[in-house]
C-alpha cells in the first residue's frame, strides 16, 4: 500500500467515525423529544412511580365530566374501553374538549390511582371538512 492509499483509507475512517457520532448524538437528542403516550391499560400495567411524568391518551368517558362550581377544577375519566384512570385538572380546558372525544393528558398518577393533570390536550378528528361542507351537513342539506 503507497501512501496515497493510507492517506485515503485514513480520510475514509475519519469520515465514517464523525459520520457515525453525528448519528448517534442526533438519535440521542431525538429520544428525548419523543411524545408518546400510554394508554390507561398500559399505564395500569406498568406500575410506575408517582414521580414519573407520562402522558396519558384515550377516550373521555361519557358522564364522567364534573366541573367545581367554585373553582377551575375538573375531574373526569379517561377510558380505552378496557380499563379507567380518573384524572384531576385545574385549569381552563381546550374548546375541542368534549366527553367522548379523544384526549392526551400530561402529568403524574398518584399512589391511589388518580391521574393529576397538568396540561390537557383535546385531540381531534383527521377528517379535515371545509366550514361550509361541515355547516351543509349539520344543516341535512349535504
Amino acid at each position: 500500500m503507497n501512501k496515497l492509499h493510507k492517506r485515503r483509507l485514513y480520510f475514509i475512517g475519519v469520515f465514517t467515525l464523525g459520520l457515525s457520532l453525528t448519528a448517534g448524538l442526533i438519535l440521542y437528542s431525538l429520544r428525548q423529544n419523543i411524545n408518546v403516550f400510554m394508554t390507561p391499560s398500559q399505564l395500569i400495567s406498568a406500575q410506575i412511580s408517582s414521580d414519573y411524568y407520562v402522558r396519558l391518551g384515550g377516550m373521555v368517558k361519557p358522564g364522567s365530566l364534573k366541573h367545581d362550581p367554585n373553582n377551575l377544577n375538573v375531574n373526569f375519566i379517561v377510558t380505552d374501553l378496557k380499563k379507567d384512570i380518573p384524572v384531576h385538572y385545574t385549569g381552563v380546558l381546550p374548546d375541542l374538549f368534549r366527553e367522548g372525544k379523544g384526549v392526551v393528558a400530561e402529568g403524574r398518577l398518584n399512589s391511589q390511582g388518580q391521574f393529576n393533570a397538568a396540561i390537557i390536550l383535546a385531540k381531534h378528528d383527521e377528517n379535515y371538512m371545509p366550514k361550509n361542507v361541515y355547516k351543509a351537513m349539520r344543516e341535512g342539506n349535504g
